[in-house]
């Protein structure tokens, strides 16, 4: 067979043999020889290969199957410009330190500055966005080459998912004529491919890089005393006053640690919805609403913060980490970047910590005082949304939080969406919750619908997982994840409402899209520029576009537009019951009544922290 088809087949084949089920291919005539491969192993079911005719919205997929499926994802393009547009994801990828395979079909060097159709400089092209870039050389009919292949995606796999550093890598894999198949079977040596069916053993084998393995939790008694000095009291170590912020998290084990870190020293918790620590008894509903209050913040200032995860969506809770004087990080993609935006963390673990060994400080008026401040809070926020006419931001995202059920899996866009769900999204019970995910590695709007898509689809894929019962008996179960949702605003719905544009012959997810619709960039009437000169112009954005016509234009048949909170619940449950990618509009009002109404609220809920009898003040330490 040609040089090019035999790299191909090789290349694909190594995929499968590293663990990569899940590819993302863009078409074009220079990736011809990898397409037809992937095209054949999805035939023999070797993986599941996904087909999008926009590179930019191929690789947002690739960023949800990975996210999602905490697997390596591969995502192909042909040259050019094509290979520019998986920028935006890779970016994201590269903060969230998820494990997107960037291959990118080349021209080889003789044509390179020649001025040859679809040619520009792709060796490492991405620079520092990706953990390792390779030049795959340019195949030859000679012995040595299939080993140099195997060993080039085996590495690639490795370092893409390598423990607490996990994130994109590049191939970039050039081609030359002929791109396609020619009908001879034979190479100058085996290929080592596996036949369908067969065992690992029959692959050729290759060696691949080491593993680092992750640090085991410590108590946080132990931890601090690494501070303090060996002449330290373990029980004078952890203060009573402490609070444990879970920002953005890529392990729900995280989250579940978070949630019985906090319930065992009696601190509340405050989580970003992608944190997904939102259901323990400690947790607070409205933690940054309580923190933009001045004197509630001042008056609960903690002695310790827990960080857990990468924080940063609200103004208030960062303020609250950085004022802290004793911060603990816990995340464990230090190598890739310590999550610490406020610079003051005290120290860094790769693991959240235990509970303390020894804990003589739980002091009940603590926690007691945060608890009722959020239910006062609760209060004021609930009678002020039943009170507003018509339909608001915060009520899509609250009302959205509450009909989902634990097996739904939940997109929330930068920007505002997040933020409601952030501020206004209630206390789940126990395990309760939907899973929620978000691009918050770089937090751009770019790329949801394809991000959503893409996560969906993971979520929805049986996987095998082992199931202990009560009386400790372990099962091998298939577990099949529900309905997927995102919800997302106008402009990252417009951003990105190419990623509906899909063949027929693609697999097609459960997936409802809910789009909140202000007309513009609603999260700017809370931000400085507010009032400044040309705001509507170069910040509010309005386009006047007819969200549903867009949807439709974009071939998703089943749209609806809202306007109220009951007809809100009662689009969800049609289009859950309905399956397949359904499109809600939730009209709210307009960018100016929606910032005006957050201003309502937070006022509100600072009245209700006033004269509470509980709310005098922090207590003395026990």
């Amino acid at each position: 067979m040609n040089p090019s088809t035999a790299m191909a087949r090789v290349i694909v084949d190594e995929l499968v043999a590293n663990g990569v089920t899940e590819v993302v291919l863009a078409p074009g005539s220079r990736s011809a020889a990898l397409a037809i491969a992937l095209a054949e192993a999805d035939a023999r079911e070797d993986l599941r290969l996904h087909v999008r005719v926009d590179e930019r919205s191929a690789g947002f997929v690739a960023l949800g199957l990975a996210k999602v499926a905490k697997e390596p994802v591969a995502v192909v393009t042909t040259s050019g410009t094509a290979v520019a547009n998986l920028m935006p994801a890779l970016v994201e990828a590269q903060f969230a330190g998820v494990p997107v395979m960037a291959i990118t079909a080349d021209r080889p060097a003789e044509l390179r500055d020649t001025g040859a159709h679809q040619t520009v400089d792709q060796v490492k092209v991405f620079g520092a966005t990706v953990r390792w870039a390779h030049e795959v050389a340019v195949a030859e009919a000679r012995p040595g080459q299939v080993r140099y292949w195997r060993s080039v995606v085996a590495r690639a796999v490795s370092v893409a998912t390598e423990p607490g550093a996990s994130g994109p890598v590049h191939l970039n894999v050039a081609f030359r004529d002929p791109l396609v198949p020619d009908g001879e079977p034979s190479w100058v040596e085996p290929l080592g491919l596996a036949e369908p069916g067969a065992v690992d053993e029959d692959r050729m084998p290759v060696a691949v890089d080491a593993r680092l393995a992750m640090a085991a939790a410590q108590p946080l008694d132990e931890i601090l005393a690494l501070i303090a000095g060996p002449d330290a009291s373990p029980a004078e170590l952890v203060p009573s006053r402490g609070v444990v912020v879970v920002g953005d998290v890529p392990d729900v084990e995280a989250s579940d640690a978070a949630i019985a870190l906090a319930e065992a020293c009696g601190w509340p918790l405050v989580s970003e919805p992608s944190g997904n620590a939102r259901g323990g008894d400690t947790t607070l509903a409205h933690g940054p609403l309580l923190l933009a209050d001045a004197v509630f913040a001042e008056e609960h200032a903690p002695e310790i913060v827990v960080c857990v995860g990468r924080p940063g969506l609200s103004r208030s809770v960062l303020r609250l980490v950085r004022e802290a004087p004793l911060v603990v990080v816990a995340d464990d993609r230090q190598a890739l970047q310590r999550p610490d935006p406020t610079r003051n963390a005290t120290v860094f673990v790769g693991v959240v910590p235990e509970p303390p060994g020894e804990y003589e400080l739980y002091d009940d008026s603590w926690l007691d005082e945060w608890l009722a401040a959020d239910a006062r809070a609760d209060a004021a926020i609930s009678k002020r949304l039943d009170d507003a006419a018509g339909l608001t931001g915060p009520d899509v995202a609250r009302t959205l939080w509450d009909v989902l059920d634990s097996s739904a899996l939940l997109l929330a866009a930068s920007s505002w969406p997040v933020r409601h769900l952030e501020s206004f999204a209630r206390v789940r019970e126990g395990d309760d919750a939907p899973f929620v995910i978000g691009n918050r590695g770089a937090s751009g709007i770019d790329g949801l619908v394809s991000t959503a898509w893409g996560a969906a689809l993971a979520h929805q894929t049986p996987r095998s997982t082992v199931h202990v019962d009560d009386e400790g008996m372990a099962e091998v179960v298939t577990v099949t994840g529900g309905t997927a949702y995102a919800l997302l605003g106008d402009l990252a719905f417009l951003h990105d409402h190419n990623g509906l544009i899909v063949g027929d012959d693609e697999p097609r997810p459960d997936l409802v899209i809910v789009v909140v619709d202000n007309d513009g960039g609603g999260i700017f009437g809370q931000l400085e520029q507010q009032g400044t000169e040309h705001f509507e112009r170069v910040f509010g954005t309005p386009l006047g576009l007819d969200l549903e016509a867009v949807a439709k234009a974009a071939a998703v048949d089943h749209v609806r537009t809202v306007t109220d909170v009951a007809a809100l619940v009662d689009a969800i449950d049609d289009a859950t019951a309905s399956g397949g990618v359904r499109v809600v509009i939730a009209k709210v009002g307009d960018r100016e009544s929606e910032a005006a109404l957050l201003k309502e609220i937070q006022a509100e809920v600072s009245a209700a922290l006033v004269d509470l009898d509980d709310l005098d003040g922090p207590a003395e330490p026990a």
